[in-house]
């Protein structure tokens, strides 16, 4: 495929997810191809994942297999897909629908939105909301924590959800697409810091956090270049800001979208955090205000929806002028 072709496919693909998102009512009767990709992790962790049986060594073997067939078996059918698209003129039209499948910008945009209008209503309905994308404790947080934990989910899910993507279906193609979603799915599902998969994930971690190494700097730079499109937004600021503050965060990617985020919009994200009852002391992103609200959680939509729009424009200027 002509890196003309690349672009536009990835044009229609980011077009597809702003304008659908994941219609609930086809995904009701064909699988989500992430879905799909669960299925098979879940077999494998259900298949190989015996820690009690064995030593943390061959548990770690076990899973390192598990995370290579996964990524196999995704970027086989990946590949089957380009090939038959190949087969007609316009195959790269059905890509771009595929591809569209597998980005999930719309999806976080909505559910981040979904906190805003919550928090606007009270509480109760935006701890509610807000359990369906952070894993802390809800009960546990105010009006602040929700908009600081919606902000901070939108950014970081910015790399993960549309930015990678883009990023590894740019450099591999259709192939590139869904190993990416493949490595995604098993960071999400298996590697956990706990006694079943703290071996057997651990490979899916790793190069999960290799996957998202450029990706998330990009997605930062992407945020600070937008942050001049958005009023209060303060570019140069927003990238000196994550040079400085994301090496802070315990994350090696996390903190490079968050930190821009942060920094351009003059708030401070992250900082100390509860999950299952245990408070977890991370380091502030940003040096603004951490009492947050609605408003605010807008804001960084619009932030984020700037960064969104400029990645699409970079594409079509380029399909434009290779072709």
């Amino acid at each position: 495929m002509h890196y003309d072709l690349v672009c536009q496919t990835l044009v229609i693909a980011i077009l597809l997810d702003a304008l659908v998102g994941d219609p609930r009512r086809v995904y009701a009767h064909i699988p989500h191809p992430v879905v799909i990709i669960g299925h098979v992790v879940s077999w494998l962790d259900q298949r190989f994942n015996q820690p009690l049986a064995r030593s943390r060594y061959s548990t770690f073997g076990f899973g390192a297999f598990a995370c290579a067939v996964t990524i196999c078996i995704a970027v086989s059918g990946a590949i089957l897909i380009h090939l038959l698209a190949q087969q007609f003129s316009y195959g790269w039209i059905a890509e771009g629908i595929v591809a569209s499948t597998l980005l999930a910008g719309r999806s976080l945009y909505d559910h981040v939105l979904a906190v805003a209008k919550a928090l606007a209503i009270g509480l109760e309905p935006a701890r509610e909301q807000i359990s369906h994308i952070v894993g802390r404790d809800p009960d546990s947080l105010d009006e602040a924590a929700i908009a600081r934990a919606a902000i901070e989910s939108g950014a970081e899910n910015f790399v993960d959800g549309f930015v990678a993507p883009v990023f590894w279906f740019a450099v591999f193609g259709m192939p590139g697409l869904v190993g990416y979603k493949a490595i995604n799915t098993l960071d999400s599902m298996i590697a956990h810091r706990n006694e079943r998969y703290e071996y057997f994930g651990k490979a899916s971690a790793w190069i999960d956090d290799i996957a998202n190494w450029i990706p998330a700097r990009l997605g930062a730079m992407m945020l600070a270049l937008s942050a001049g499109f958005v009023r209060g937004g303060a570019p140069l600021r927003a990238w000196s800001g994550a040079i400085r503050d994301a090496p802070k965060h315990r994350s090696m990617n996390a903190g490079w979208p968050e930190a821009a985020m942060a920094n351009a919009l003059g708030f401070a994200l992250a900082g100390p955090r509860q999950y299952a009852g245990v408070l977890v002391q991370d380091a502030w992103m940003g040096t603004g205000r951490t009492s947050l609200n609605a408003s605010d959680v807008r804001m960084s939509l619009r932030l984020y929806a700037a960064a969104w729009i400029c990645v699409t424009l970079v594409l079509s200027a380029l399909s434009y002028a290779i072709h």
